[in-house]
C-alpha cells in the first residue's frame, strides 16, 4: 500500500528494484560474471537465475569488454540490458564501447538509435582490496556526453534510482561504494521512483554546506552531528547523480549559508571536487562569505595494507577539520 515501507540493507532495495523492473518488462535483462546460479560474487543478483533463467540472466565469461559489447548491440536492437561490472576499476576494460559507442550513438544516429543500458558496479576503497580493485572512477565518466552517473547512498534511494536508470532511454553508470552494501534503511515499497539528475537534502543546515555523493554522504551527516554540538549548523547536499548534476539545488542552498565544502571519496586533483567549486564560484560568488573548500582522496593509488588504506578516504574528523579551518 501506499506509505508502506520495509528495511533493507542497500544491496538488497537494488536487487528488489531490478526483480521488480524484471517483473514489469520483458526487455530488460542482465549479463555479467558469476550472476547466475552463484548469485555474484557479494551475492547482490541472488535468487534472479531462479526466477529469471538464463535466458534473461545471463552468466558471461570473463571478459568485461565481451560483455559490454554485447550489451551495446542488444540495447540497440530491442532489449533493456543491465551489465554487472564486479568492481569499477574493470571499467577500464570497456572504455571503447561505452565512451566510443554506448555515449554516442545517439547522436550519430541522428536519434536513429538509443542505448538503453544499466552499467552497474562497486566502486571505493575499503576491505583491503589494493589499488586494482578499490579505485573510484566516476569522475572519468562524468565527462563524457551522452552518459549518466548516478550513485546512491541509501538504500530508499538506490531502489529508486535503479528503477528509474534501467527505465531511461541513455546509458547510466549506476556505482554503489560497496562499504554501502550492507548499509540498511526504510525502503518504500511499490513503484518507488526517484529521477535522476535531482539531489536531495539530507540534513537541513544554516552555517555551512557539505557537497557530496555516495559512501561520503554518511562521512558528512556524521561530522554535521559532531559540528552541532560545536554549535555549527551544516546542511548536508547528497548530490545523487553527477550527470546529470543539479546544481540549482546545490547553489539555493550555498546561497542560503553562505559557505561551502565539497566532499569525495576518489582522489583530489581533477575530480569532481574542483568542477563543483568551480561551478559555485562562477554562479554564487556574490553570496560567499569564505572560499568554497574541497576535500577528498590524496593522489595515490590506493594501499593494500589496511593500516595505510584507511589515509586513501577523508573521514569524519577530517571534515570536522577543514570545517573548523573554514570557519577560523
Amino acid at each position: 500500500m501506499p506509505g508502506d515501507s520495509q528495511t533493507l540493507s542497500l544491496k538488497e532495495a537494488v536487487l528488489s528494484a531490478i526483480f521488480e523492473e524484471m517483473e514489469a518488462d520483458e526487455r530488460v535483462i542482465m549479463m555479467g560474471e558469476d550472476i547466475g546460479a552463484a548469485g555474484g560474487v557479494f551475492k547482490q543478483t541472488e535468487g534472479l537465475f531462479a526466477r529469471f533463467g538464463a535466458a534473461r540472466i545471463i552468466d558471461t565469461p570473463i571478459s568485461e569488454s565481451a560483455i559490454f559489447g554485447l550489451a551495446v548491440g542488444a540495447a540497440m536492437t530491442g532489449s533493456r540490458p543491465i551489465v554487472e561490472i564486479m568492481f569499477g576499476d574493470f571499467i577500464t576494460l570497456v572504455m571503447d564501447q561505452l565512451v566510443n559507442q554506448a555515449a554516442k550513438v545517439h547522436y550519430m544516429s541522428a536519434g536513429g538509435y538509443s542505448v538503453p543500458l544499466v552499467l552497474k558496479t562497486g566502486i571505493g576503497v575499503g576491505g583491503n582490496l589494493g589499488p586494482q580493485h578499490s579505485q573510484s572512477l566516476h569522475a572519468w565518466l562524468a565527462h563524457i556526453p551522452g552518459l549518466k552517473v548516478v550513485m546512491p547512498a541509501t538504500p530508499a534511494d538506490a531502489k529508486g534510482l535503479m528503477k528509474a536508470a534501467i527505465r531511461d532511454n541513455n546509458p547510466v553508470i549506476f556505482a554503489e561504494d560497496r562499504m554501502t552494501y550492507n548499509l540498511s534503511g526504510p525502503v518504500p515499497a511499490g513503484d518507488h521512483l526517484v529521477p535522476l539528475g535531482k539531489a536531495d537534502i539530507k540534513r537541513q543546515g544554516a552555517d555551512l554546506t557539505l557537497i557530496t555523493i555516495s559512501r561520503m554522504v554518511h562521512t558528512a551527516l556524521a561530522a554535521a552531528e559532531t559540528l552541532a554540538e560545536k554549535s555549527i549548523d551544516a546542511e548536508v547536499v547528497d548530490l545523487r547523480c553527477l550527470a546529470p548534476l543539479d546544481m540549482e539545488t546545490v547553489l539555493t542552498s550555498v546561497k542560503k549559508t553562505g559557505r561551502a565544502l565539497v566532499l569525495d571519496g576518489a582522489h583530489l586533483s581533477f575530480g569532481i571536487t574542483g568542477e563543483i567549486a568551480a561551478s559555485i564560484g562562477e554562479a554564487a560568488f556574490d553570496y560567499l562569505d569564505a572560499p568554497v573548500m574541497r576535500l577528498a582522496g590524496p593522489d595515490h593509488p590506493v594501499p593494500y595494507s589496511p593500516a595505510l588504506e584507511q589515509f586513501s578516504v577523508p573521514g569524519t574528523d577530517q571534515v570536522v577539520a577543514k570545517v573548523d579551518e573554514m570557519l577560523g
